[in-house]
């Protein structure tokens, strides 16, 4: 609780800046009562009072898309998100709590899973999908995303494990499923909480660029598919700024705010970093 109320201004700015855009992706699309695909005006109309974002090159609103977008690259970002953390975190225990043998084949596939960059297999996953749901994108994300968090579990779980009242659980006949989760986890929670902030800004970054490549979801839209489509149609050499800018905008807002709202968590949770700023 202490180390809550120590948090600083700019993780209370930075959760809200997130948590505003997180509501426009939910409300804005019922308010909108269009569809991302739907068209409603003349191609390139710059923004005006008909269309407070103008339009793109098919005519679409891109108001209309942008909250629809919104809502589809946050939901990929915490669906990969929550995927990559518990697979990772899930890891990390198994093979820092047993160790020996698990231990070794365990860290092993996660070394080679890093050492093979994640955005070639999202490329590979992709293209053999016959169709890019948001559901299977947000899976294939999460599926690829979790071995550097497998790996600092594993690091803190090893150590964890060393404690007197780990083992005086152990004395007492506990079972390994109720150690884990009630004496080892709950002490890392807060870098549970700080990994699955960095797996969802970078899941939103993955499918941006899965979707500037044209891999991104299938009949929908999302803030990548609209740079996709801004690029495609080259708007900023025919001076259509508005529709490249403003999924750029929210693309750097959504991330920029996490990243606060995580080195924000990091400073408080961190005891080298808090001990280094109480000194100064």
């Amino acid at each position: 609780m202490k180390a809550l109320k120590a948090l600083p201004a700019r993780f209370h700015a930075a959760a809200a800046v997130f948590l505003l855009i997180c509501a426009a992706g939910l409300v804005g699309p019922l308010a909108a009562g269009a569809g991302p695909g739907d068209l409603l005006g003349g191609p390139f109309q710059p923004p005006g009072a008909d269309f407070l974002l103008g339009t793109d090159h098919l005519g679409r609103s891109v108001g209309v898309q942008l909250v629809h977008g919104i809502r589809t690259s946050i939901y990929i970002g915490l669906l990969a998100g929550v995927a990559g953390t518990v697979l990772g975190v899930l890891i990390g225990t198994l093979a820092g709590y047993r160790g020996g043998l698990l231990d070794e084949i365990l860290m092993g596939l996660t070394n080679i899973m890093i050492t093979v960059p994640a955005i070639i297999v999202l490329l590979l996953l992709s293209i053999s999908l016959d169709t890019r749901s948001v559901t299977v994108m947000g899976v294939c994300i999460g599926a690829v995303s979790w071995p550097w968090t497998a790996r600092a579990v594993r690091s803190q779980i090893a150590s964890l494990r060393q404690r007197e009242h780990v083992d005086i659980a152990r004395l007492s006949g506990s079972r390994t499923g109720r150690i884990i989760a009630v004496e080892l986890l709950p002490y890392m929670m807060s870098y549970i909480v700080m990994a699955f902030v960095i797996q969802l800004y970078g899941a939103i970054l993955a499918e941006a660029a899965l979707s500037l490549l044209g891999l991104g979801p299938s009949g929908t839209a999302s803030l990548g598919v609209m740079l996709h489509w801004a690029i495609a149609w080259e708007s900023i050499r025919g001076g259509q700024w508005w529709v490249f800018l403003t999924p750029t905008v929210f693309i750097t807002a959504i991330t920029f705010s996490l990243l606060l709202v995580q080195s924000s968590l990091d400073t408080v949770f961190n005891p080298r970093l808090r001990d280094r700023k109480a000194a100064r």
